[in-house]
C-alpha cells in the first residue's frame, strides 16, 4: 500500500526515525475518510446504518447530500458508493475536486473566505431552502468549513478575512474565532438547520476541534449555538478587533435559539482524534514501547508546549501521545514569518530534545499552514543546524519554522490528505536504561 507520508524513505535515517514515522503513518490510515466511512456507514435494504443510527430511507421523496469541509470530497465518493442512485442532488465544497455522479463538487478557499466561497454557499443555502418535510439531507461536517461555507451577514467576505486574521496572529484559541465566525454569519451556529427546516437532516460530523466540541466544529452549522451575542462582543472587546481591523460596520446577529429547528436533527460524531491516536498507540505497543495517551484535546502556545513535551519524553522504551490544536503569537515585528503550529512546535523543542527521543508534530489534514504537515526534531536535526550555523532560537524568534526544517530536512511531507482531525503529536524514546 502506498504510504501516506510522501518523504517517509528520506527522513527514516535512523531505527527510531522508522518507529516513530511508521507510529504516524498508523495514525492517519486510522482515519482514511473514504475507509471509514465504507466501515462505519452501510446500506441493508432501503436502511441505512450510520454507527448504531438507523434511517429507513423508503419514507423520504428526495435526498440530498452536502458536504462542507477538508475531509468533504472524500466522503462524498465514499457516500455516493454507499446510497448510488438514491441520491437526487448535492453539492460539496473541499479544497480538492472530485469526480462525483449526481453530488457537485466544488473548489473552494481556505484558511480564509473568498467571494468564491460565498458563491457556493449560496448554492448550498438555495439547495436547503427548497427541501421539505418529506426530503432528508444527509450532510458531512469536516474542519476547515468555517471559511469554505461562508456566508457573512450584512458584511464581506473581506472583512470576516480581516477578523479571522487579526484573531490568528494574536493567538485566539478556535472556540474564540468560531463565536465570531457565527454570530457574523447566516449559516454557520445552527442557521444551516434552521434553512434546511423543516427537512429531515443528518449530520455526519469529523472532529477537528480540541474536545470536540459540536457546535465548534466547522462553526456549528447543524448545531443549537451555546454561545450568545455578548460573548463574540466580548471577543470584539478582548481583541480590539473594531479598532485594528476598522471594521465598526460589522454587525453581530443573534444564532437561533428556537429548538424547532433541530428538533428533527441528528448531529452524529463519526471521527475524532482518539480513532487516531488509539491506533498511534497499538503501533507504538507493537513495536515494544510503553504507548501512554496523554491528552487528546491539548491547547495553548504552540513553542510552549514543545518545550514541555520534550522535557516529558525522555522515559525509556516510552511513546507518549497527544492530540488538538495549539496556537502560535506571530511576533508584531515579523513581516515574513511561514510556518504553522505543528513546525512550531517542534521548532521550539530542538534545544531540549533528549540524544535518544524523537518528537513529531504533524496536522492530520497535511497542511500545516503551508504545503508541509509538519515536522520531526531530534538530535540529529540539532547536530544539523548547529553545522549550518542556525540558531533554532533566532528562527522561532522569527516565526520562520519553516524554512528552518526546510534547510535541516526535517519535514513532513503528506499533501492534502482529505482527512481533518486537528494536529497529532507525540514523543518516542527508545534508550534502554
Amino acid at each position: 500500500m502506498e504510504r501516506i507520508i510522501k518523504n517517509f524513505k528520506q527522513l527514516a535515517t535512523t531505527p527510531l526515525r522508522v518507529d516513530a514515522l511508521s507510529i504516524l503513518e498508523a495514525g492517519y490510515k486510522s482515519i482514511n475518510t473514504k475507509n471509514v466511512i465504507k466501515k462505519e456507514i452501510r446500506l441493508v435494504g432501503k436502511t441505512l446504518f450510520i454507527l448504531d443510527k438507523s434511517i429507513d430511507l423508503s419514507i423520504y421523496n428526495r435526498i440530498f447530500f452536502i458536504g462542507i469541509g477538508k475531509c468533504a470530497a472524500d466522503a462524498a465518493i465514499g457516500i455516493e458508493n454507499v446510497l448510488g442512485d438514491y441520491i437526487d442532488d448535492g453539492i460539496v465544497v473541499d479544497m480538492r475536486k472530485v469526480a462525483l455522479k449526481k453530488i457537485r463538487s466544488f473548489v473552494g478557499t481556505h484558511p480564509f473566505p473568498s467571494e468564491q466561497n460565498v458563491a457556493i454557499t449560496r448554492l448550498v443555502k438555495e439547495l436547503l431552502e427548497n427541501a421539505n418535510e418529506r426530503d432528508l439531507i444527509i450532510t458531512v461536517i469536516s474542519g476547515g468549513g468555517s471559511s469554505l461555507l461562508c456566508l457573512p451577514h450584512k458584511t464581506t467576505h473581506q472583512v470576516l478575512t480581516k477578523i479571522t486574521s487579526s484573531l490568528m496572529k494574536q493567538g485566539a484559541t478556535i472556540d474564540e474565532v468560531n463565536t465570531i465566525r457565527k454570530h457574523t454569519s447566516d449559516i454557520q451556529g445552527g442557521q444551516f438547520a434552521k434553512l434546511a427546516y423543516p427537512a429531515r437532516v443528518v449530520s455526519i460530523i469529523f472532529s477537528d476541534v480540541p474536545g470536540d466540541d459540536l457546535s465548534v466544529i466547522a462553526s456549528g452549522p447543524t448545531v443549537m449555538d451555546t454561545t450568545q451575542i455578548n460573548d463574540a462582543e466580548n471577543i470584539f472587546k478582548k481583541y480590539d478587533i473594531k479598532k485594528l481591523c476598522g471594521v465598526p460596520e460589522c454587525e453581530i446577529i443573534e444564532t437561533p435559539k428556537e429548538l424547532k429547528y433541530f428538533e428533527n436533527v441528528d448531529n452524529i460524531l463519526l471521527v475524532t482524534n482518539k480513532r487516531a491516536l488509539n491506533a498511534m498507540k497499538k503501533k507504538a505497543e507493537l513495536l515494544e514501547y510503553k504507548a501512554v495517551i496523554v491528552d487528546s484535546k491539548i491547547e495553548g502556545e504552540a513553542r510552549e508546549v514543545g518545550v514541555s513535551l520534550a522535557n516529558k519524553g525522555n522515559m525509556p522504551r516510552t511513546c507518549f501521545l497527544y492530540g488538538g490544536e495549539t496556537t502560535v503569537t506571530i511576533n508584531p515585528s515579523v513581516s515574513d514569518g511561514v510556518g504553522g503550529r505543528c513546525q512550531e512546535l517542534a521548532l521550539s523543542s530542538i534545544p531540549f530534545i533528549d540524544t535518544h527521543s524523537i518528537l513529531v508534530a504533524s496536522a492530520s489534514d497535511g497542511w500545516d499552514n503551508t504545503d508541509m504537515a509538519g515536522a520531526i526534531a531530534d538530535s540529529k536535526i540539532r547536530n544539523y543546524a548547529k553545522m549550518l550555523s542556525l540558531e533554532s532560537g533566532d528562527w522561532l524568534e522569527k516565526n520562520q519554522s519553516y524554512g528552518f526544517f526546510e534547510k535541516t530536512k526535517g519535514h513532513i511531507n503528506t499533501g492534502r490528505t482529505g482527512m481533518n482531525v486537528s494536529d497529532l503529536y507525540f514523543t518516542l524514546n527508545n534508550s534502554e536504561k
